[in-house]
């Protein structure tokens, strides 16, 4: 597949493995970016970063953040991901498809427990829930 564009391969992979949708693994390769973008420069002497997946996990979670805010969980689930060890199948359907590289320590048993979905990307937007014996927030006096 090295001579495939990313979305001709993307086609392929998605034909192959219906379990997510097509944008799916355009987000990842994205927050792959976003991630060694974070990472900086890599060492001297290499074209590529290598990202680790608790690194990758990382910046997938403050991308979709960063992209969709409160949508986040939303969009992840239109898409078929619903937990880390997704985010694993995403990445090694995107490896055995030489659209990524790997090293010998990558695998996609360090995708699972990565986080739980509903506390990183529903938990932060939800309202705090007040006890009837809190008293409301005194409004500060409007200023004219």
């Amino acid at each position: 597949m090295n001579n495939l564009s990313f979305d001709q391969a993307v086609e392929l992979i998605a034909a192959k493995d219906p379990r997510y949708a097509a944008a799916a693994y355009g987000f990842v390769r994205e927050a792959l970016d976003h991630t060694q973008a974070i990472l900086g420069r890599p060492p001297s002497g290499t074209e590529v970063r290598h990202v680790t997946c608790r690194q990758l996990l990382e910046g997938l979670r403050d991308y979709a953040l960063k992209l969709y805010g409160p949508m986040a969980i939303t969009v992840l689930d239109d898409w078929g991901v619903h937990r880390c060890e997704d985010f694993g199948e995403l990445v090694f359907n995107l490896i055995e498809n030489q659209v990524f590289s790997k090293t010998e320590q990558d695998s996609r048993e360090e995708f699972k427990g990565g986080y739980d979905f509903d506390a990183t990307f529903r938990q932060p937007f939800r309202p705090e829930l007040r006890s009837v014996d809190d008293p409301a927030p005194t409004p500060s006096p409007a200023k004219i």
